[in-house]
């Protein structure tokens, strides 16, 4: 049990910023190319009680971290927020704009590992060890962020990745896939259970960590 709380107390605030400023970044952008309905929800803000999901921020992360801690072995450490409100309608140029605004959310987690790297290049500076609480933490906060960013750019609707395919793509096929929507969470669960999300992450957090890599 000392164990768990501790590993909930290492990856709370990674993981609470990790998904809300994520969030955030999607509303800050869409105001950027001409869609206010984030903003004017109070929804770009950097307080994470305005972003928190009672399930995907706190119970689902929870669940993982003790599944974890009481099966053994590594895990898939995921959440999420309230989605931010975004009138894909209002934006000045939708198709192209989606793309910059859907990029966002794993831009910010990408900035997030960074920052969390050069924390912990700080602390190993100053002469931390492994074992030190803000050292596991900074370990934690790359992780979490490296995960969200790889998790959100799958190329699969809803999530991030599938909404700049769907810009990417021209029109009439971008319309074609669209209708994956209803059913990518149930396709995602399945990848996930059967490990092959796991093969379509690799790449993407194999970029991740060589970008991150670079300020450590």
């Amino acid at each position: 049990m000392d164990a768990l709380i501790q590993t909930i107390t290492v990856y709370a605030l990674p993981v609470l910023f990790g998904i809300t400023l994520h969030e955030a970044a999607h509303g800050y952008v869409a105001r950027m190319f001409g869609d206010p309905t984030a903003w004017q929800a109070g929804r770009i803000s950097l307080n994470p009680i305005r972003h928190i999901d009672p399930v995907g921020t706190i119970i689902v992360p929870l669940v993982l971290l003790f599944s974890t801690k009481l099966l053994g072995g590594g895990g898939l450490l995921f959440g999420w927020a309230k989605p931010v409100p975004v009138d894909w309608g209002r934006l000045r140029r939708p198709k192209r704009d989606m793309l910059w605004v859907a990029l966002a959310g794993p831009a910010s987690n990408l900035v997030m590992a960074i920052i969390w790297a050069l924390g912990l290049r700080l602390l190993a500076e100053t002469g931390a060890n492994q074992g030190d609480f803000w050292v596991q933490m900074t370990i934690a906060g790359i992780q979490v962020n490296l995960i969200l960013m790889a998790l959100n750019l799958v190329p699969l609707p809803p999530l991030d990745g599938g909404r700049i395919v769907f810009s990417l793509l021209p029109s009439r096929m971008a319309w074609q896939f669209s209708r994956i929507e209803p059913y990518g969470l149930l396709i995602l669960i399945v990848l996930m259970l059967t490990g092959v999300l796991w093969v379509v992450l690799g790449p993407i957090l194999a970029f991740g960590q060589l970008i991150v890599g670079w300020f450590l």
